[in-house]
């Protein structure tokens, strides 16, 4: 039976293949489509990106080391039909050694124009699935009310030991995908 984590709680992952799957269900009659973006941030010992393609993103799907493999953009949320939105597939053992951390966050494209935020958004969550067997482990469902935030970080695996471990986070910013490029990246920005 899945563990229902609350904000802040951490447990040891103890599997090599999982799926991060992300979900959302916008709130009707906003008057445009939403178009939530979920990207994988994955950093060193010192809160940075590696590099940028050690972003993934949906223009940018798979990580250089093959362990991180997003599984494509949903750019209106209507294709999930119930289940995750968005996925990101993950072998634990083929991570580039460096990397401490992987952030999960999920960010409102076009959010200024569209006038959205998480306020206008409901139900949503990330779990983590055992790829092997496709059985849900672990599931965060955010209840916070986010009424300005158009970026959210809902989770983070992490290294401890030499053991994954995953905290859900729930951590909401009024930002963008640029954002987050800017905060953990030490190079040039991607545009």
């Amino acid at each position: 039976m899945a563990i229902n984590l609350q904000k802040g709680q951490k447990i040891d992952i103890g599997l090599s293949r999982i799926t991060v799957g992300l979900g959302w269900d916008p709130n009707e009659g906003t008057g445009h489509d939403f178009d939530l973006d979920a990207s994988a941030i994955m950093i060193n010992e010192n809160r940075k990106l590696l590099a940028e393609d050690y972003f993934i993103f949906y223009n940018n799907l798979k990580s250089p080391d093959g362990s991180l493999e997003h599984t494509g953009d949903d750019p209106d949320g209507k294709s999930s039909d119930g289940d995750d939105d968005e996925a990101i597939k993950i072998d634990l053992n083929k991570i580039n050694k460096d990397v401490n951390e992987i952030l999960f966050v999920v960010t409102i494209e076009d959010f200024e124009r569209r006038k959205q935020n998480f306020g206008q958004v409901r139900n949503s969550y990330i779990r983590i699935v055992d790829e092997d067997s496709n059985v849900e482990i672990a599931k965060y469902e955010l209840d916070e009310d986010f009424s300005v935030e158009t970026g959210v970080e809902f989770g983070r695996l992490y290294k401890r030991n030499n053991q994954w471990k995953f905290e859900a986070s729930g951590i909401g910013y009024k930002a963008d995908l640029g954002f987050f490029l800017e905060k953990y990246y030490s190079g040039q920005i991607i545009k």
